[in-house]
């Protein structure tokens, strides 16, 4: 009998087998953290708009709160382009959500602003919906868009 080198094909699909189900464990574990990190991010950027909201109105005290993202973006640091938050913001997407700001009482000068972070995708960028105002607090929805009527982020 011939001394046979190298595997059988049976040797072959059950290490192909192994792998497959070492896959069908991790993916999905892999996305949950995906989801779990862009909701990290939206939360954070929108403290990051909050408090840039807060030192607009304390450099244009006139104004108030700014009328758009692009007067608390990248520019020449007054109080048109004040230069406090990065482009990635202004654009109003990141990390997987998109990013609303709006002025509700206008003014001058603004006494009040409204912002929502919604996933792009539901399920696959995010699970959360965020929302904050000129109070500072941050807002969530497990299911839709948060409102200031949503649950408060622990």
């Amino acid at each position: 009998m011939k001394k046979q080198k190298g595997f059988s094909l049976i040797e072959l699909l059950i290490v192909v087998a192994i792998i497959l189900i070492i896959a069908a464990i991790a993916i999905p574990n892999l996305l949950k953290a995906r989801i779990s990190a862009n909701e990290s991010s939206a939360v954070g950027s929108i403290r990051t708009l909050n408090t840039a909201n807060v030192q607009y109105a304390a450099q244009c005290p006139d104004l108030g709160f700014p009328a758009a993202l692009a007067n608390i973006g990248p520019g020449a640091g007054d109080c048109n382009t004040a230069g406090i938050i990065d482009q990635v913001l202004v654009t109003g997407t990141k990390s997987g959500y998109n990013f609303v700001y709006a002025v509700t009482a206008a003014g001058p000068p603004a006494t009040r602003y409204t912002i929502t972070a919604n996933p792009l995708t539901r399920g696959t960028t995010g699970q959360r919906g965020f929302f904050s105002d000129q109070s500072g607090v941050i807002r969530y929805d497990p299911a839709a868009a948060a409102t200031v009527a949503s649950l408060p982020l622990q």
